[in-house]
């Protein structure tokens, strides 16, 4: 199934933009190096040595150097290993408003508002559940009115950031002069679990902690949202998501995948740059979600995109992995920070769990 959103075909004037991105990530940074001697440490003896090589071969790959973990010292990561689902909720509770609050009030700082100047608050996140949802503690957190329309999105996995960005674009569309902030907060390490299932060992390698919220408004500044369009494939729903065991998620990654991306995002990227009148070639700037090195390699090959072209998803993937939904928007900040030129074309594209597959054609 495809849906397309509205074309936006302003030249400037009163287009909706993200003016600004804010990221953030929990105290604690963990290199990969460090996470190998831990896990070799505390599961050499439960592990088979099949489960172990693999988590050897994971952690030791160059793409990714370090990724950041939910907690206050590094004396508290032991505490991943049987921890306790009432604390992990509340671990996640803390950690997924304390890094929402600071990427929101960093976004706002960057073009000059504040946070009460906030009139809609669209956030996502896969890795935790929160009944109210987390906008109502980000209401209090960052003292917004209590009129701020509030939205508070779920299950879209690792592509959730774009889908969030499409509401946020639509509210500020639909009431001219109004700001929205697009926030995607994910506790990957609240979703911890660990055995001899590979795709649970190769999560455990890749996966790291962070938020990051997007400030989209109508003002003269910043990227033009310009036009979008998304993918459902439920027939392989099962070779990327969360399941529940036991009342806890485990997450689920097929061997499968980067193939299976491979032959479905390129399509729905090119068809959204046609439908524009563009060619990939128009292309300057890309943020890809960077599920794994394998599906950057793939995409790569099938976009025919440089080396050049990769660096925000290289680096962002080696700095801090794959932290799911905020990982889109790491990247672009540091694309919105090194140097675009007005007239410079961007896509920005998400996917997962569903399976799941969203692309946004944006304009500086």
């Amino acid at each position: 199934m495809i849906q397309s959103g509205a074309k936006r075909t302003d030249n400037g004037t009163g287009a909706v933009r993200i003016a600004s991105i804010g990221t953030a990530n929990p105290p604690v940074k963990v290199d990969q190096k460090q996470a190998d001697r831990l896990y070799s440490r505390y599961y050499k003896n439960e592990l088979t040595q099949r489960s172990m090589d693999v988590l050897h071969k994971v952690l030791a790959h160059p793409s990714i150097q370090s990724r950041y973990a939910s907690v206050k010292s590094q004396v508290e990561l032991l505490q991943f290993k049987n921890e306790d689902p009432d604390k992990r909720m509340d671990r996640y509770t803390y950690w997924a408003v304390e890094l929402a609050t600071k990427a929101i009030a960093g976004a706002v700082e960057k073009c000059g508002l504040h946070p009460v100047d906030i009139d809609a608050l669209v956030t996502n996140t896969c890795t935790g559940y929160l009944c109210p949802g987390i906008g109502t503690y980000l209401i209090e957190s960052l003292g917004l009115s209590p009129d701020t329309f509030v939205y508070d999105l779920a299950g879209s996995g690792c592509g959730g950031a774009v889908p969030n960005i499409q509401l946020s674009s639509n509210f500020v569309a639909a009431n001219p002069g109004k700001v929205a902030v697009s926030a995607s907060i994910e506790i990957c390490s609240a979703t911890y679990q660990m055995d001899n299932d590979i795709a649970l060992i190769i999560s455990n390698a890749i996966f790291g902690d962070g938020a990051a919220a997007a400030v989209i408004w109508d003002r003269p500044r910043g990227f033009m949202l310009i036009d979008t369009m998304s993918r459902f494939d439920p027939q392989y729903r099962e070779d990327v998501r969360y399941v529940y065991k036991k009342g806890q998620l485990h997450n689920r990654i097929s061997p499968r995948l980067p193939k299976v991306l491979g032959e479905l995002v390129p399509p729905l990227i090119k068809e959204l740059i046609a439908k524009n009148g563009l060619k990939t070639a128009d292309i300057s700037h890309w943020a890809i979600h960077p599920g794994g090195d394998k599906i950057v390699e793939i995409l790569k090959e099938e976009m025919s995109l440089s080396e050049e072209q990769l660096a925000p998803t290289r680096s962002v993937l080696s700095e801090f992995g794959n932290m799911s939904s905020p990982t889109v928007l790491f990247e672009f900040d540091r694309i919105m920070n090194n140097g675009t030129v007005p007239g410079q074309w961007c896509v920005m594209v998400g996917f997962g769990a569903g399976l799941s597959i969203y692309a946004y054609l944006m304009k500086i």
